[in-house]
């Protein structure tokens, strides 16, 4: 496997769509891509079928990392939201991320609770607080490729000239990746690239939110090293089965629907079936039989 932190240091950017669990963890490595993002919104609203406004627990959502770095041969890079406390919170929650194989971490500067970082009345922590939790993040991380992206939501609430002042502090402080949220024009990408705050940058392409829809080639072209498209797959997965339950109330049947369903046989190379079928031929004895 490549690292996380070579494909960020690579000449090409780095695209990561957002998986919600561990079967679409998958279909986002069949299309190619070079690494997941576990969405913290996606995995609260799927799992919990609650609003993300830190409802979900540190164990929760590494449990849920756990299912899909087990599945997947890419790098995973977590939501790991604010930490989930102070900076010896942060400690415990980077070490539990990377026991699980997660490659990356981000972790917001909101205090708790947070919210989606699109929504208006955020609240943010000092910075010297945040420093603290990044610091205390790289000293509690076993090795260097395992990488912590602190994620700067100021430009919504301090204005963009002290979202860059923030993200300057956390790459001093040690941040391998910056993560400029709710960036409301290209100009806000571009104008942060040209800051040079000191780390590479990450972009959040989110759907419904202040950012304009940039392409993965635009974001390339600006100067980031990478993107998440992290709640794409939730919401196609969303209405599609939201319109096909409404379709089976009306008409009692799902004959007209099959066709925008994956088949018996496309699930099962989806999630590897064949394999076990050979694991079951060489190493399963029915011992009634003998």
């Amino acid at each position: 496997m490549t690292s996380l932190r070579q494909l960020i240091q690579a000449p090409e950017i780095l695209v990561a769509p957002g998986a919600y669990d561990a079967i679409t963890a998958r279909v986002i490595e069949r299309h190619g891509f070079p690494a997941v993002y576990m969405t913290g919104a996606g995995t609260v609203n799927a799992h919990l079928g609650l609003p993300d406004i830190s409802l979900g627990t540190m164990t929760e959502m590494v449990e849920n990392a756990a299912r899909i770095a087990a599945v997947i041969d890419v790098p995973l890079i977590c939501d790991a939201d604010t930490g989930y406390g102070n900076a010896v919170n942060v400690m415990r929650t980077v070490r539990a991320y990377e026991q699980v194989g997660v490659a990356a971490v981000h972790l917001e500067d909101q205090v708790l609770p947070k919210r989606c970082g699109h929504l208006d009345g955020k609240q943010l922590v000092p910075v010297d607080e945040m420093v603290g939790k990044i610091a205390a993040a790289l000293a509690a991380r076993s090795s260097d490729d395992f990488l912590i992206i602190a994620r700067v939501d100021a430009a919504a609430v301090e204005g963009f000239e002290a979202a860059v002042r923030r993200a300057e502090a956390y790459a001093a402080a040690g941040a391998d990746v910056i993560f400029t949220e709710a960036m409301t024009t290209r100009e806000d990408f571009e104008r942060f690239v040209a800051a040079d705050v000191g780390a590479p940058l990450l972009a959040n392409m989110t759907e419904f939110g202040k950012t304009p829809y940039l392409s993965v080639e635009e974001f390339g072209k600006i100067g980031y090293s990478s993107v998440i498209f992290p709640m794409a797959a939730f919401r196609l997965m969303l209405k599609a089965v939201d319109d096909g339950m409404a379709e089976l109330a009306r008409t009692g049947t799902q004959r007209d629907m099959v066709d925008r369903m994956r088949t018996r046989q496309e699930l099962y190379d989806i999630v590897d079936y064949p394999a076990y079928d050979t694991y079951e031929a060489q190493y399963v004895r029915d011992v009634r039989s003998e």
